[in-house]
């Protein structure tokens, strides 16, 4: 599907309600699933990746009432263990139903294969592959050292110090650590050059939430005594600040206001709300009470540097900001993001010189120089993120136009009807 996006005639003005956070929905899933009792869990987000791990669960036998128009479900756990001993998994697109139902399984005697789409089949999975293997699970390849895989789950793994090489990706560690409560012995996870360590964090948080602690031993360590079972709760998923981050853009693109729902940025798990200083530090205005969380764009953007390590999601929605700042802006600590949906940094430089940017980029790093973009059409390479970040631009440049933009279900299935709400009444909807 190819999307036209069309310019903002005046500083959008909005108040919109973001839907929840895709990283704490998948965790408070499978912690509901492996937990003592039955939860119930609101807010959550309703996409392709949620609903991956939805369809996931109940194949493992998972009982879950899923109620899409109040946007709950009630979720009865297993204690550790899935009901089925047998089951074809299909991951779809989603990372995070891969690796975290990969740990989970092999935790849990039985059978289970899987698979997914063209594009999972791409992304990191072998080092969570050693790991399993390592603490005492079967792993049976039929393609090589990528999906499909089947998995032999067993009723205990090993546990023992393990080192993860996290440099791709910070989803190993928290498979692992979701797993840790029923080993035989406790866990000591030492991570090797830890990307987006906000994730790791949310994880522990939540564990917690569901009665497992974890110990922070520092940054890269981490630790898990046995026993430890996690208990049943009523869980509320907070609005998901990646997504969030599109209409904030927009407001500082065109020096308009957009409002979301009142959130607790301090208290907020997601890495991604640091997004907010990085405006800040551009020159826009951020104003949270009661009423809601508030972005005012600024008179003139300025260009900054800054360090996205620890919220690399967000690196696109800011080069999509900075050819409208005043001076160049860099960004560093990136090259994580090759392993995503797409090798995001390539498709960035592409896309971007596409539309006569000047750009440069290294091995982990971007720069994107001041400069009124040309109106062209923009491949999302399946990549939601592609697709959200490129809408931005399309408010200030006539003639963008996203190809492939039904991608945005992956994470934001309303995405475009949200984004028809940044524009003024009085400018019919293309």
């Amino acid at each position: 599907m190819d999307q036209l996006i069309r310019v903002a005639q005046s500083p959008v003005h909005a108040q919109l309600i973001i839907p929840g956070s895709k990283s704490i929905t998948n965790r408070a899933l499978l912690l509901a699933a492996l937990a003592n009792g039955v939860s119930e869990i609101s807010d959550i987000l309703i996409s392709d990746d949620t609903l991956a791990m939805v369809n996931a669960l109940q194949e493992l036998g998972v009982v879950i009432q899923l109620d899409k128009n109040s946007c709950s479900c009630i979720v009865g756990g297993g204690n550790g263990q899935f009901p089925r001993q047998t089951a074809s998994i299909w991951c779809g697109d989603s990372g995070i139903v891969a690796r975290f139902l990969l740990a989970a399984c092999s935790a849990s005697p039985g059978v289970y294969t899987f698979t997914g789409s063209e594009q999972l089949r791409k992304r990191p999975i072998v080092e969570l592959l050693r790991i399993l293997m390592h603490l005492g699970a079967q792993i049976i390849y039929e393609n090589g050292k990528q999906l499909p895989v089947t998995v032999v789950g067993v009723n205990a793994l090993r546990g023992g110090k393990i080192t993860v090489d996290a440099t791709e990706t910070g989803q190993f560690v928290s498979a692992l650590l979701m797993i840790a409560p029923f080993a035989k012995t406790s866990f000591m996870i030492q991570a090797a050059e830890l990307v987006s360590y906000p994730y790791i964090e949310m994880t522990c948080t939540m564990m917690a939430e569901f009665g497992v602690l974890v110990r922070r031993m520092h940054q890269t360590c981490f630790s898990v005594l046995v026993p430890q079972r996690y208990q049943a709760c009523d869980y509320r998923v907070e609005p998901d600040f990646s997504t969030a981050s599109y209409f904030f853009a927009a407001a500082a693109i065109t020096g308009g206001e957009v409002t979301i729902q009142a959130v607790s940025v301090q208290n907020s798990k997601q890495g991604d709300v640091a997004f907010l200083k990085v405006l800040e530090k551009m020159g826009c205005t951020i104003i949270a009470n009661e009423q809601g969380l508030t972005v005012k764009g600024a008179v003139e953007l300025r260009g900054i540097h800054v360090d996205m390590r620890d919220f690399s999601d967000i690196f696109m929605t800011l080069a999509v900001i900075a050819p409208f700042a005043n001076t160049p802006t860099t960004m560093t600590n990136i090259g994580h993001t090759c392993y995503k949906e797409s090798n995001r940094l390539a498709v960035m430089y592409a896309e971007l010189e596409k539309l006569s940017v000047k750009v440069e980029r290294g091995a982990d790093w971007l720069k994107v120089y001041p400069g009124m973009p040309q109106g062209a059409t923009i491949d999302s390479h399946q990549d939601h993120r592609i697709a959200m970040a490129f809408a931005v631009m399309g408010l200030r440049v006539p003639g963008m136009i996203i190809s492939g933009a039904e991608c945005v279900s992956k994470t934001c299935p309303d995405f475009f009807k949200l984004w028809h709400g940044l524009y003024r009444d009085e400018y019919p909807l293309q």
